[in-house]
């Protein structure tokens, strides 16, 4: 009886230490956004201390504060956290899902599909404010379904599924170039503006889509979690398991591209944001368990930092898609140079 319970002992302390890392990695996660967040209220052309920091944050009228902090800067790090999430959390679920980190719907066209309709509405249609999101929202669903229809066959692999949403991407890309040759100068910089990512000129009112998303559609991913890891092991793994694998991976798609194209639609696509965060959030917690909350927590954390970056600590101001942009096309590129090797190796 001693082997056995020395083996059990071991595999205790295991997960005892894997759990004590995690939660210390969440902890300091919290910390981080909280200090970045602190950070981005205090910092900028202006100095505000912390105290009228908070002040402004209990609603207390601070000459020459209360429109920096409370109008321009408080409502700028929300979206950033709220977007930073959404897109963290959504572009997860799609890397667990389908065991592959190139399953991001910056990849499988979910983004170019928003932005192919935000684009259409702004050109062609002159409409701007919640129309443009609706319109984003209705087309990043759209296209989600579509690839998800055109890669069904015979189950859902997710190589096939990722070449289609390419495709898909792809024709979304040209439309966007033409309908952007045939416009107006002034809905030319609109449409351009939109398309490049950003939170400039960010309202309070902006949140609330993406808390609601985050609720609802957050909510059900992490509802799913059980579900999504047994798939990561694969589906006749997870089948096994009892988890239905069609109608997990249905609910899963709804639930990230709802929280992808809502995030679009109030910042732009702010690029690589979910293509980066899982792949983060898997190296610096290295102890099992779902990704999915670590995800949202380095997306946050990503925009914040990117958005900081881009207003203060460049040369020029950015959009914070921009900065984004630059981080992420080196780290996919030395994704596909692995994937590469992995390929050739005996």
């Amino acid at each position: 009886m001693t082997a056995p319970s020395s083996t059990l002992e071991r595999v205790s302390a295991t997960r005892t230490r894997r759990g004590n890392r995690r939660r210390l990695v969440m902890a300091l996660f919290v910390a981080l956004i909280a200090a970045l967040f602190a950070l981005t209220l205090m910092l900028g052309k202006s100095f505000a201390p912390p105290g009228a920091v908070l002040r402004v944050l209990l609603g207390e009228d601070v000459p020459g504060l209360s429109f920096t902090v409370g109008q321009l800067r408080l409502p700028r790090a929300m979206l950033a956290v709220l977007a930073g999430a959404s897109f963290g959390l959504g572009g997860v679920a799609f890397q667990i899902m389908l065991r592959n980190p190139l399953a991001s719907p910056d990849i499988i066209g979910i983004s170019s599909g928003a932005s192919a309709a935000a684009v259409f509405a702004i050109v062609v249609l002159k409409l701007d404010g919640a129309s443009v999101s609706v319109f984003a929202v209705s087309a990043g669903l759209g296209v989600a379904l579509l690839v998800y229809g055109l890669a069904a066959r015979n189950g859902v692999a997710g190589t096939r599924l990722i070449l289609v949403g390419i495709g898909v991407s792809s024709m979304l890309e040209s439309m966007i170039s033409y309908v952007l040759s045939r416009a107006p100068m002034w809905n030319l910089q609109e449409a351009l503006r939109w398309l490049t990512g950003s939170i400039n000129g960010a309202r309070p009112d902006q949140a609330v889509p993406l808390v609601l998303s985050l609720v609802v559609c957050g909510g059900l991913l992490l509802g799913k979690a059980r579900d999504l890891e047994a798939l990561r092991l694969g589906d006749d793994t997870a089948a096994a398991l009892g988890v239905g694998i069609a109608r997990t991976r249905l609910m899963v798609t709804i639930a990230a591209v709802g929280l992808i194209a809502i995030a679009t639609a109030v910042t732009g696509p702010i690029a690589f944001v979910a293509f980066l965060s899982g792949p983060i959030a898997a190296r610096i917690t290295r102890s099992g368990g779902s990704l999915l909350i670590p995800a949202a927590m380095v997306g946050a954390s990503l925009v914040l930092i990117a958005d900081y970056a881009g207003q203060f600590l460049l040369p020029a101001r950015y959009p914070v898609g921009v900065v984004t942009g630059a981080l992420g096309a080196p780290y996919l590129i030395y994704l596909i140079i692995r994937a590469n090797r992995s390929e050739r190796a005996p």
